[in-house]
């Protein structure tokens, strides 16, 4: 839209009337949050915004979806966000309404999640009175987000909320907190239609990047290094995907017949079941990406950081690269972890392009067939595996039957903790945003509401969420919500009694000492939890004779769906690279075969969790 020609400039406003036309204006089309006084204008004006403004079909354009508590409402904007590309939107109250919304705040900019926080606020005058329900939001929000906004001047309201999405979707995307008092929501005035707020530093730092095209002589230098090559090995982070590059990547990647392994947060980045991919690497990834690491003589970093669940040694991560090129948004991650020999700060969709046009004007070809082979053999040689004639539910089977009906294609979320590396290494992955999970805060609870939130975003798709019985309790109380909303989202909950990873870890370095991470004698009924939430199916697995039937039997129910797994309380998630510990030194299990046998005894096991 021309904002010099918004068909509502001029027209008198409240403040919350004020917040819904950007809101609008910006193409929201759902709104997550809980009620409270401090934010009632806005409720209010939201409501009307919609009963003015209802689709033929009585659909409102912008419902308010309201969660069990505002945590929840974090990760449903947050799944929504991941799952569409678009910013995810929270609207809470004063006080502890805001101050829930920290931890999914934090999760959203150590994942660099777009959102938009909008927590009402006590009037001005009431600030720093210790006034009912007061909190001091930017204090509390400020370190955790990308910016936060406190609105005193009600004239600056309109720019700010519009600054707020310009800030959330750019760049390195992340949250972005609106602390609005209710002084604020209730002032009348124009509506301009128009404007920003002047925020010099932020667009010089963006326009920079954006302006920083690849030069005739950083192209001739990367495809130097390329030519030299005879093992490359394409590094993608989420990057790829939060820069909507991932179309650009698999261009390139295919074009040259360079092999790609992900993070956890760029799965999905290539398409896990194409021959040159190499799914995850790093603590819980594939051996064979692993390897390939170790083994390539040129790291191309792509939208990634270099963080402790990858290169836990610097020094020993990629020991045989002759030379990494590393390409980013933020110039803050060059050389942060990892040295590098070339580096280029820019728009990676715009700098993939720029690499293929330029290799494809000049012909410049590459023979990789013996990196090929060398990467099948890993795929086979160290291929993922289990005790298959177990007599007890194996977590990975269950995933295995799961993905042989989805192939690929459905929009996975995830809890923290055990179950969240299975779906992680088990599933296929065909496009991006089909994987959803909390990478760097590894915040438990995640899963369902972001499931949730991912519903929203694509309606039609199938979303399960993968969850496990310790992380699910973190929000279980949002399973009403799926069904309040009629959502047919299907829930999985991994159950083996206990914090599985922490036991694990328990097991292999603590001499067994299951210190809290032992929840056998709880009592949680998930199923009796599920029926009582209004789920018409819920059911629990514990024989693995049964376990395709019931399987098909859930995806295929028609509503929201649960079920419960009885799994073995030993499954553990191998390969796993333990902490101070190079990937040559990886523990593979019973059932992976490794180039190096490594014993417990050898590791840290307190360095890193």
């Amino acid at each position: 839209m021309n904002q010099a020609t918004h068909p509502l400039k001029g027209k008198i406003m409240t403040g919350a009337e004020t917040v819904v036309q950007v809101l609008a204006d910006q193409g929201v089309d759902v709104i997550f949050g809980y009620s409270g006084g401090a934010i009632l204008p806005t409720y209010d004006a939201v409501f009307r915004y919609n009963a003015e403004h209802l689709d033929e079909d009585g659909t409102e354009p912008m419902p308010l979806i309201v969660p069990a508590n505002e945590q929840g409402a974090g990760f449903m904007a947050a799944g929504y966000a991941r799952a569409s590309g678009k910013v995810g939107v929270v609207m809470v109250t004063s006080g502890p309404g805001a101050t829930n919304t920290v931890t999914p705040v934090r999760d959203a900019m150590a994942d660099s999640t777009p959102l938009v926080v909008i927590c009402g606020q006590v009037p001005t005058s009431a600030i720093g009175t210790d006034a009912f329900q007061e909190a001091p939001v930017s204090s509390c929000l400020g370190p955790v987000a990308k910016h936060t906004f406190l609105i005193t001047d009600p004239k600056r309201l309109e720019m700010t909320v519009r600054t707020a999405f310009e800030i959330a979707r750019s760049g390195r995307p992340g949250p972005v907190v609106i602390d609005l008092p209710k002084d604020v929501q209730n002032w009348s005035g124009e509506f301009a239609g128009r404007g920003y707020l002047a925020v010099p530093g932020y667009r010089q730092r963006l326009h920079a990047a954006r302006d920083n095209h690849l030069e005739e002589g950083e192209l001739a230098g990367f495809f130097a290094m390329l030519q030299e090559s005879k093992r490359p090995l394409i590094y993608a982070g989420g990057g790829v995907i939060n820069g909507d590059a991932t179309e650009e990547l698999r261009q390139f990647a295919n074009h040259f017949g360079i092999p790609v392994t992900t993070t956890l947060m760029g799965i999905g980045a290539v398409d896990t079941t194409a021959p040159l991919s190499l799914h995850m690497l790093g603590m819980h990834g594939l051996a064979s990406a692993n390897y390939a690491v170790d083994d390539c003589d040129f790291l191309i970093a792509l939208g990634a950081r270099f963080d402790d669940r990858v290169a836990g040694v610097p020094d020993k991560f990629a020991p045989n690269a002759r030379q990494i090129a590393q390409f980013d948004i933020d110039p803050s991650e060059i050389d942060k972890v990892k040295p590098v020999d070339w580096s280029h700060i820019g728009i990676l969709k715009n700098d993939l392009q720029a690499l293929y046009d330029y290799a494809v004007e000049r012909q410049i070809q590459s023979d990789f067939s013996d990196w090929h082979r060398e990467i099948a053999d890993l795929k086979e040689r160290y291929a993922l595996n289990y005790d298959r004639e177990s007599d007890e539910i194996q977590p990975y089977a269950v995933i295995e039957a799961i993905n042989q009906i989805t192939q690929g294609d459905a929009i996975i979320s995830t809890g923290v903790g055990q179950h969240q590396m299975w779906a992680a290494q088990y599933f296929d992955y065909k496009h991006a945003r089909l994987w959803l999970t909390s990478g760097s805060m590894g915040t438990m609870g995640y899963g369902l509401p972001a499931a949730i939130g991912a519903q929203f975003a694509a309606r039609d798709h199938l979303v399960i969420d993968v969850d496990g019985d310790a992380s699910i309790r973190m929000n279980l109380g949002e399973l009403e919500t799926a069904t309040t909303y009629d959502l047919p989202v299907k829930v999985l909950v991994m159950n083996n009694y206990g914090d599985g990873m922490v036991r694990q870890w328990q097991k292999l370095f603590y001499e067994g000492r299951h210190m809290a991470s032992d929840k056998s004698l709880r009592s949680k009924d998930f199923v009796k939890t599920a029926q009582a939430d209004g789920f018409e199916y819920a059911e629990r697995l514990s024989d693995p004779d049964d376990i395709d039937r019931v399987v098909r039997e859930w995806l295929e129910f028609p509503g929201p769906a649960f079920l419960e797994v009885i799994i073995d309380r030993d499954a553990g998630v191998y390969p796993m690279v333990p902490p101070g510990a190079a990937y040559d030194q990886m523990i593979t299990g019973d059932w992976i075969p490794h180039r190096v046998k490594t014993t417990e005894e050898e590791v840290d096991g307190s360095a890193m969790f």
